[in-house]
C-alpha cells in the first residue's frame, strides 16, 4: 500500500505494463478525436439546425455521468471488493481523507483511465452510417467524449491552489468546474456536487436533492449503507 510523506493514504503508482496501457489510451483517444473532428467538418454536422442542441444535450450527458461515476465509487462498496476495489475504488476513498494526493498524478495517471473509457464512443461515432439519425448520434458521442476526456484533469485544476491563467478563466466564467464550486464537496456531509466534468448540472441536482434521494431510494430497496467503509478506511492513517 503507497502512502504519503506526510502519514496520509496514497492511489497506488501507475507503473509498468498498466502505465503503458493509459499512455496508448491517451494516444489513441486523441486520434480518435482528431478523426471525429475532421468527419465533422466534412459531413457538415455544425451546420445542423440541431448541432446546438446536441452539443449542449452531450456536454450535460458528460458531466451527469461523472457524477453519477463519482457517486457511485464515492457511496458504495469497498475497497477490498475483487477487481474494481484496488484500481476503481481505492482512488476515491484516498482521495476523500487526502485530497491533495490528487496533485501527485502525472499527466497520463490522471487521465489514462478516462481517454481508454472514451475510445468505444469515439469509435462508435466514426463507423455510424450517414443519414441525418446516424450524424446526431455520431455528434452526440463525439461532443460527448470531448467533454469527458479532461474530467479528471478538470477535477485535479479544481484542486491546484493556482492552476494555469487560462484554467483559472475558464473556472470564473463557469465553463468548467471550479475550485469554489468543488470545495463544497469536500465538506460534510460529503452529499452534494458529485459532477466534475463541467460542474454544470451541480446546481440542479442539488436543488432536487438528487443524491440523497437515490441513497435513500437504494438503501431502501437494497438495504446496502452509503459510504459504509468511510471511517473505518479512515480510521487506518
Amino acid at each position: 500500500m503507497t502512502e504519503a510523506t506526510s502519514g496520509l493514504p496514497a492511489h497506488d503508482a501507475v507503473v509498468g505494463l498498466t502505465r503503458t496501457i493509459e499512455f496508448v489510451s491517451l494516444v489513441a483517444a486523441g486520434a480518435l478525436v482528431l478523426a471525429n473532428i475532421a468527419h465533422a467538418f466534412t459531413a457538415g454536422l455544425l451546420l445542423h439546425w440541431w448541432s446546438p442542441f446536441v452539443v449542449l444535450t452531450a456536454a450535460l450527458a458528460a458531466d451527469l455521468v461523472s457524477g453519477l461515476v463519482h457517486w457511485t465509487a464515492d457511496t458504495w462498496f469497498s475497497e477490498t471488493m475483487p477487481v474494481l476495489g484496488r484500481r476503481f475504488l481505492r482512488p476515491f476513498r484516498v482521495h476523500h481523507v487526502n485530497p491533495d494526493d490528487f496533485l501527485r498524478r502525472d499527466f497520463i495517471d490522471c487521465n489514462g483511465d478516462v481517454a481508454m473509457l472514451n475510445i468505444p464512443f469515439l469509435t462508435v461515432a466514426l463507423m455510424l452510417p450517414g443519414s441525418t439519425i446516424g450524424w446526431a448520434t455520431s455528434f452526440a458521442l463525439m461532443t460527448f467524449a470531448i467533454v469527458s476526456l479532461p474530467t479528471n484533469q478538470v477535477h485535479q485544476w479544481a484542486h491546484m491552489p493556482s492552476p494555469p491563467l487560462l484554467v483559472q478563466w475558464l473556472q470564473r466564467h463557469g465553463v468548467i468546474l471550479s475550485t469554489e464550486a468543488h470545495g463544497s464537496h469536500h465538506r460534510a456531509p460529503y452529499v452534494a456536487n458529485y459532477c466534475i466534468a463541467t460542474g454544470w448540472c451541480n446546481r440542479w441536482l442539488t436543488a432536487i436533492d438528487f443524491f440523497p434521494m437515490c441513497e435513500r431510494l437504494i438503501m431502501r430497496v437494497a438495504g446496502l449503507q452509503p459510504r459504509a467503509d468511510e471511517h473505518t478506511f479512515a480510521e487506518r492513517w
